[in-house]
């Protein structure tokens, strides 16, 4: 009954050349949203509302940083999405990599642009320790929760054992209750999610509320497209790593040009690491959680292969890609428009071809793109959170 009301429905709009019954059941499999919360089994304090906002007192701590003036929110900025609006970070240096946001996170399976991390608290840990981000150590974070009263009172409330802990341990504390803050970041419902649900019920009327212009960009995104190859799901992105047709070189003035490696340099990473899923501080008593790791292969054609992000929320997350190479989200349609099929890997997937889009089908998957997007209130939450933990702990 659906797939015949929505034919009749549909047969002279968006969709009147395509196969409709397909369309529908692509358009459908982008949700529902929001999607059901469950813990991380790797991490004992997912979930937990005094790790939550210990987590969110250490988002905002400059003092995790060598020099005392760098936190995860200088980077990580609500207000943009949980991004910066600079094509690529700064932390002690200038990195090589545009500041990927972190609204739902939780929905991650390898993390950061390369996959270098296998859970959300080791991706807390590496801006800690690295020399060209915050540049902290094991030792001065320790010491920090240990010394500064108010943060060791709100330590104490997450874990009573805490001063048991040694060093090591005091900051994979501090990193899983930052990943039991980020967990919490979740983009809210947008116009996509309520003309994908009245789709689901038939409901006409609720679905003539969604632009014409966004629903044939919507046409144009899991049809033509190809887009949706890509980003799949609720969350809109399949959680991988492909070759875009992007250079995979950084230059700076000055400087010779270097390369980044990506997802290759990225499997040596995680497998590397004594934070990974394999090792000690993994929670999970099962082992199901570091299944992708422990099976993870790493490919010469990985070379050069970022993460497919998420498209919720993208409106504030300017500038885009890996290299914060393209300033607004037309200059990233025409990226595929007019796809330079030489840059891609002779020997990765053939998934890419220029899409030689119209100025108006530029305009239509434009309007689509943005209808992910609405303001949130995760800023907001934030700052509640940062303030029940000054009450509880002055």
């Amino acid at each position: 009954m659906l797939v015949f009301t929505l034919l009749l429905t549909l047969s002279s709009g968006a969709w009147a050349d395509t196969d409709v019954s397909a369309q529908i059941s692509r358009t459908l499999s982008h949700g529902p949203w929001p999607p059901a919360a469950a813990p991380d089994p790797s991490n004992r304090l997912s979930g937990k509302p005094e790790a939550i906002r210990l987590g969110a007192v250490l988002f905002g701590e400059p003092r995790l940083s060598a020099n005392g003036g760098i936190s995860c929110q200088s980077c990580h900025q609500p207000q943009h999405g949980w991004s910066e609006p600079k094509a690529r970070s700064e932390g002690l240096h200038r990195l090589d990599r545009n500041t990927p946001g972190l609204l739902n996170a939780r929905l991650q399976r390898w993390f950061g642009w390369d996959g270098a991390n296998d859970s959300l608290w080791a991706a807390a840990i590496r801006p800690i320790l690295a020399a060209t981000e915050m540049g902290g150590s094991v030792a001065a974070t320790a010491r920090l929760l240990r010394e500064d009263r108010p943060l060791a009172c709100l330590v104490r409330r997450v874990d009573p054992a805490a001063a048991t802990l040694d060093d090591e341990g005091l900051l994979v504390l501090a990193a899983k209750a930052l990943a039991a803050f980020q967990e919490t970041l979740i983009s809210p419902r947008t116009p996509f999610d309520d003309y994908r649900d009245a789709l689901a019920a038939s409901d006409r009327a609720a679905m003539a509320r969604y632009p014409a212009s966004a629903q044939r960009g919507l046409a144009l995104f899991i049809g033509r497209g190809q887009c949706a190859t890509c980003h799949t799901g609720a969350n809109f992105s399949n959680g991988e790593f492909h070759d875009t047709g992007l250079p995979f070189f950084v230059s700076d003035p000055g400087q010779p040009r270097r390369v980044d490696p990506g997802r290759h340099g990225g499997i040596t990473q995680v497998l590397a690491s004594p934070f990974n899923l394999l090792g000690r501080h993994n929670d999970d008593p099962a082992g199901a959680a570091a299944i992708p790791v422990r099976h993870v292969v790493q490919l010469h054609r990985n070379w050069g292969e970022f993460k497919v992000p998420s498209l919720r929320g993208l409106m504030a997350t300017a500038p885009y890609m890996h290299d914060g190479s393209k300033p607004d989200l037309r200059h990233v349609i025409g990226h595929y428009s007019d796809l330079d099929e030489d840059r891609l890997h002779a020997d990765g997937e053939a998934i890419l071809k220029p899409l030689r889009l119209s100025d108006a089908e530029t305009g239509d998957l434009l309007a689509f793109l943005e209808s992910l997007s609405v303001p949130d209130d995760t800023a907001q939450r934030y700052e509640a959170l940062r303030h029940q933990a000054a009450s509880i702990c002055r």
